[in-house]
């Protein structure tokens, strides 16, 4: 699952690191540290160069830009983008058998930066959340699809750019707080992720290794996380269960 995350470095330090043009168009929050669905963030992706009717200019290298993307992904077919405040993960198990994402797990793969994530372990009555970070400045990268959609009614309109964060079955440590978790991929794997010449990318769609998981940091963080109203640093930081304020009832816990 993944239904609340953290990304707070501005486009100029996620350009850098990932090798990436800026093309977010000043689209994207410098620092959110609460991101819900129907937010536009940064993304990476990588595709050949295109003229203006949207055809790959003969054999150019791929490019890698960071774009601004709408998390909650829309499929090109729909009628209208309402359904995408409900597709924000997609199960990496059956993800290549769902019309919705078929398509774009052959041709439109992306990264999705984040420094952490937010997930709620239920516990009886209690909802306690944690925050899963990694151990240094670099930025955990969650593997994600995207879709390009136009209104049918205005079919000249700019096309809305929406993504989901594919999940898997949540290991090691991760698996006591919940069952699922964001589908992590390593740089090693950010290539052949993003690779638009590639459309097999199954030997990617499976949870990280121990190794990956185990230098994770859970912490458990605030209640006010479970608004997304509340929105600063204080939220990242360590709060003991003992320590926490009774909110839960007053707040709406993302959806699983």
């Amino acid at each position: 699952m993944c239904g609340r995350y953290a990304a707070t470095k501005d486009p100029a330090t996620l350009t850098a690191e990932f090798a990436a043009l800026d093309q977010t168009g000043g689209l994207v929050s410098p620092a959110d540290y609460n991101v819900a669905p129907t937010k536009n963030v940064a993304t990476v992706v990588q595709r050949h160069p295109r003229d203006a009717d949207g055809k790959v200019l003969g054999d150019e290298p791929a490019v890698r830009t960071l774009r601004a993307m709408r998390w909650g992904l829309v499929p090109f077919w729909a009628k209208d983008p309402a359904s995408g405040a409900k597709m924000i993960n997609a199960r990496a198990e059956t993800v290549a058998e769902k019309p919705a994402y078929r398509k774009a797990l052959a041709k439109r793969r992306c990264l999705v930066p984040a420094d952490g994530w937010f997930e709620w372990r239920r516990d009886g009555k209690h909802n306690d959340p944690f925050y899963v970070t990694g151990p240094d400045a670099a930025s955990l990268v969650f593997a994600g699809l995207w879709e390009s959609w136009r209104d049918p009614k205005d079919s000249d309109g700019p096309p809305l750019i929406t993504f989901s964060v594919l999940t898997a079955d949540a290991v090691g440590r991760l698996a006591d707080i919940h069952h699922r978790m964001p589908l992590l991929l390593t740089p090693e794997q950010w290539e052949p992720w993003l690779d638009p010449d590639s459309e097999d990318v199954s030997a990617l769609l499976v949870p990280p290794s121990l190794d990956v998981v185990d230098v994770l940091e859970m912490r458990p963080v605030s209640t006010r996380v479970n608004s997304v109203r509340n929105n600063g640093p204080e939220l990242l930081d360590r709060v003991e269960p003992e320590q926490r304020l009774d909110e839960a009832a007053l707040f709406e816990l993302p959806s699983s």
